[in-house]
């Protein structure tokens, strides 16, 4: 080879080798920036949630200002950092070959280059730390190898009877914890205005002590397991089936292999609505209704359509939940009007979003606390109150049986309000309230302890509507007293947590890919 050949070679390979270690470097700030970013708005999330819903996220009705941030966080700030680190490089080599074409001393060159590679070694591994814990990707891996599979507990809901279907409502509230009532923690129990009109002596029951699935902890992981009856995951990196390309609207069904309550109120006759005042495409909310029988859904784009008055927006999500339940009472109306003229039974869904940090106060919101969280979540449950005193007045609770639950648990990103009174609790549940029409009420006649995979069962029993030993999903309905044996709830806690933490990646597999299970 010769001279001038070998000194070409030499450059390439000197740029090419230059350009993997910048490469690594923006890698490792991104991530590390991106681990930050988790810590601060989510605190301790899954991959599942990073990929199904964090990717997810839009400027509008989806995040909104957040997303901005992110983009020059995570995308922008990293470049421009690696960008930095090259030119500073590129000055000090230049510099370097100055002084040595001037004879001048041109100091350790080794001291240099060991602190560079320390350098970027550190800024590597702490990236990778920072991302890794952030998001548990060490669980993740163990979680594939695990022992137990969805499916060896899975139960396909099979209907006995239906003969009492009845209408629902169910009422999803954004960050329900029923851990905020906590007067020894809290300001005030910014739930009352809820409790007041839902009292045990009416007939409204409560499960004590609701809990948030192992794995779950965010909206549509909320909407999916208490209506589907198991964890929320996708179908796994490798196969680029899970999240951002499972959700990317290229896919003709949202886990069209499994049965939820939504396909079930279809196949018995009902009409299925649901209303949430977000963007109904962020986390492909939009997709798992249209998969799962829902015949209609309004979201914020309707709600812009109609002339909802401006100042009832916020930017970062959507329509005021004062305004959604306005416009659900006048569905309510709608529905039961059809019901009493044909018969024809009826689901109505609802999201609501007040409750979503960052705090966004509006002008009928009143704050009488010093934390404005509590006031905001007070003057949320103020008019979901409204919304089901509205119900009993009109006497739809004499044959319509609605269900109040929270979607999940409160965030704990750094940035986010009473870090310091839920960081360390031993015990956060989620709040939630039922209500079965008829005069035969029981005191305390729901399950304590069960967590958001026994709602499945759970609402399709108190539509009225029986399934095989009262199980579907992994879940078990909170109305029976107790857990069959051969059902996921009655295993050892440990192996119930392994159990919902693991990949399954068969189960679903199937279950994304539309294959009945």
């Amino acid at each position: 080879m010769s001279a001038p050949v070998k000194t070409m070679a030499k450059r390439v390979g000197s740029f090419l080798g230059r350009l993997a270690v910048y490469l690594l470097i923006w890698l490792a700030l991104t991530l590390f920036i991106v681990g930050i970013g988790i810590h601060m708005f989510w605190g301790s999330i899954t991959v599942d949630q990073m990929m199904m819903n964090l990717v997810s996220m839009q400027t509008d009705g989806g995040g909104g200002d957040l997303v901005w941030l992110g983009i020059l966080a995570f995308g922008v700030l990293p470049v421009v950092l690696t960008l930095g680190v090259a030119y500073w490089q590129h000055r000090r080599r230049r510099r370097h070959r100055v002084h040595e074409e001037a004879g001048r001393p041109v100091g350790r060159g080794w001291l240099t280059r060991t602190v560079s590679i320390v350098l970027v070694a550190a800024v590597v591994v702490s990236g990778t730390a920072m991302f890794g814990t952030s998001v548990h990707v060490g669980a993740y891996i163990k979680a594939a190898n695990s022992d137990y599979t969805i499916d060896q507990y899975y139960r396909q809901p099979e209907i006995t009877s239906a003969e009492d279907a009845r209408n629902v409502v169910m009422i999803y509230l954004e960050s329900g914890e029923e851990t905020l009532s906590d007067t020894t923690l809290f300001e005030k129990d910014p739930f009352i205005p809820l409790k007041d009109v839902t009292p045990e002596a009416d007939g409204w029951d409560s499960v004590d002590d609701f809990q948030q699935y192992e794995g779950g902890g965010w909206t549509m992981s909320g909407i999916t397991g208490t209506q589907c009856g198991v964890p929320l995951k996708g179908n796994g990196l490798v196969t680029g089936k899970s999240g951002l390309n499972s959700l990317g609207g290229d896919v003709a069904s949202y886990l069209g292999g499994l049965t939820c309550v939504g396909d079930i109120f279809k196949e018995q006759g009902y009409h299925n609505v649901f209303m949430g005042g977000a963007n109904g495409s962020f986390a492909a909310k939009d997709k798992f209704l249209s998969s799962h029988g829902y015949d209609e859904q309004y979201d914020l784009a309707d709600w812009r359509a109609e002339g909802e008055p401006a100042d009832q927006f916020r930017d970062d999500w959507g329509l005021s939940d004062k305004r959604l339940m306005a416009n659900a009472k006048e569905e309510v109306d709608s529905l039961h009007a059809e019901y009493s003229d044909s018969g024809t039974p009826f689901n109505l869904s609802m999201l609501t979003v007040d409750t979503h940090e960052p705090v966004h106060i509006y002008d009928y919101c009143d704050v009488d606390t010093e934390s404005e969280v509590t006031s905001m979540f007070a003057c949320s449950m103020t008019q979901v109150a409204d919304f089901v005193h509205y119900m009993e007045e009109q006497g739809y609770l004499e044959d319509t049986a609605v269900v109040i639950m929270g979607d999940h648990l409160k965030h704990m990103g750094s940035s986010n309000a009473f870090g310091e009174e839920l960081g360390d609790h031993p015990n956060r549940t989620i709040f939630n309230r039922v209500w079965v029409p008829g005069d035969d009420k029981k005191t305390s006649s729901l399950r304590g302890g069960v967590d958001q995979l026994s709602m499945m069962p759970t609402i399709l029993e108190a539509a009225g509507i029986e399934v095989e030993d009262r199980q579907a999903g992994l879940g078990v309905s909170a109305f029976a007293t107790r857990a069959p044996d051969n059902s996921a709830q009655s295993l050892d806690q440990d192996i119930y947590r392994q159990l919902l933490e693991s990949r399954s990646q068969d189960f679903y597999s199937a279950a994304w890919e539309g294959e009945e299970l």
